[in-house]
């Protein structure tokens, strides 16, 4: 039986796809050989011996220790693009809502209760609230992934001109844009051209605060900015300044604080971004499937820290290594495998940055203190057996 640790609610569409003959679900397993979680902070929650992968029912992990899980030999899994379709719609609302004054508009209007010859105040005061239109206006998608490919042919849609920008491109990504949005040769042409500007990146030392007085002082007179992604890619007191300026009119972001709530010209959204049932139904199918196969195959997709690594399960037994991306690493797993007379039947080995997994199939038993005897080799990270 495998013990699964549930940190967040997690929608049962996706906890029903574990086998319930295989599988053990509760919040209140201290020993979990797995752990599912969507927004709860893990950074202060014991690792334990027994714990071989993680998954977030959603795209950022930045509430999970990655570094130290890498060191640990865990496995962390998230689940892009399983929630694009709800971030690129709330993408499309956040433009609309940067164009025209609806939310001061309605505040305004609700605030006329009570009072007589309400339709006539609209009349007469509703022009305190005009905005602009999309349409011929030029948006500027900075990550062009699973949500701002989306957000891009949706605007196209509307109307707009795109202009996007990814360094990390992918070729599928890459494929799935339309061909008339116009590729940026970077963030300067970006801020440059972009009437709008919608960023969809990760959270990383390289975005941490890109948008900050140098890199809005490059951006046109009344800019407007959508951040849905990640709150530590915007520098706070930064924007506010360019706010107060006129430089930026409006400032869309999934991520209120204290310093932004009730700010002209910024419109705070309760982090609603994935917050769809269909998102969180998405979320937590791919989760648990992603988990089961690496539980019960060692096959590794979608992992933020180690290589997407997969192979037919064929053998009777398989040892999945989690190890130092250094030389001689397979030599001294495979020799010692072969000292102990076991038929290596097939292997797979993946690097990632620091780190590398490796999967070994063998036919035959594997004999006792096998797998003890490979974690004790310098670099070896986590070694997880698996018996058909």
């Amino acid at each position: 039986m495998y013990n699964i640790k549930l940190l967040n609610k997690i929608a049962k569409i996706g906890t029903d796809n574990f086998n319930k003959n295989k599988y053990t679900l509760s919040e209140n397993i201290n020993d979990p050989d797995a752990v599912l979680v969507r927004s709860a902070d893990m950074h202060a929650a014991p690792l334990n011996p027994s714990l071989k992968a993680i998954a977030r029912a959603g795209a950022g992990v930045n509430n999970i220790p990655v570094d130290e899980c890498s060191k640990r030999g865990i496995v962390v899994f998230n689940t892009p693009g399983a929630n694009a379709n709800g971030v690129k719609e709330l993408t499309i609302a956040s433009l609309l809502l940067a164009s025209r004054d609806i939310v001061a508009g309605i505040c305004w209007a609700n605030s006329l209760c009570g009072q007589a010859g309400v339709a006539k105040t609209i009349e007469t005061g509703k022009s305190k609230f005009a905005g602009c239109e999309l349409e011929g206006r030029t948006l500027g998608v900075i990550g062009l992934g699973a949500i701002g490919g989306m957000v891009a042919n949706a605007a196209k849609a509307l109307g707009m001109e795109v202009i996007g920008f990814d360094p990390y491109i992918t070729v599928d990504a890459a494929w799935g844009l339309s061909r008339s949005v116009r590729r940026a040769s970077g963030y300067d042409e970006i801020y440059a051209c972009s009437d709008y500007i919608t960023v969809h990146a990760p959270a990383t030392a390289e975005t941490k605060g890109m948008f900050c007085t140098a890199s809005i002082a490059k951006m046109k007179d009344g800019v407007r900015i959508i951040n849905l992604s990640r709150a530590d890619l915007v520098n706070t007191a930064d924007m506010l300044a360019a706010l107060s300026s006129g430089k930026v009119a409006r400032y869309v972001t999934d991520f209120p604080t204290e310093e932004l709530i009730d700010k002209e010209g910024v419109i705070a959204i309760p982090h609603l971004g994935a917050s769809t049932a269909e998102s969180e139904d998405n979320c937590a199918v791919m989760a648990v499937r992603q988990l089961a196969e690496f539980l019960e195959n060692g096959n590794i997709k979608n992992s933020v820290n180690y290589p997407d690594t997969s192979m037919p399960h064929d053998g009777d037994a398989r040892v999945c290594v989690m190890h130092a991306n250094k030389p001689n690493m397979l030599s001294q797993i495979s020799s010692l495998i072969s000292a102990r007379n076991i038929n290596i039947e097939n292997m797979i080995n993946r690097s990632r940055g620091d780190y590398a997994y490796t999967i070994i199939e063998i036919t035959g038993e594997v004999p006792s203190g096998v797998a003890a005897e490979i974690g004790a080799i310098d670099g070896i990270y986590n070694v997880n057996l698996i018996v058909k």
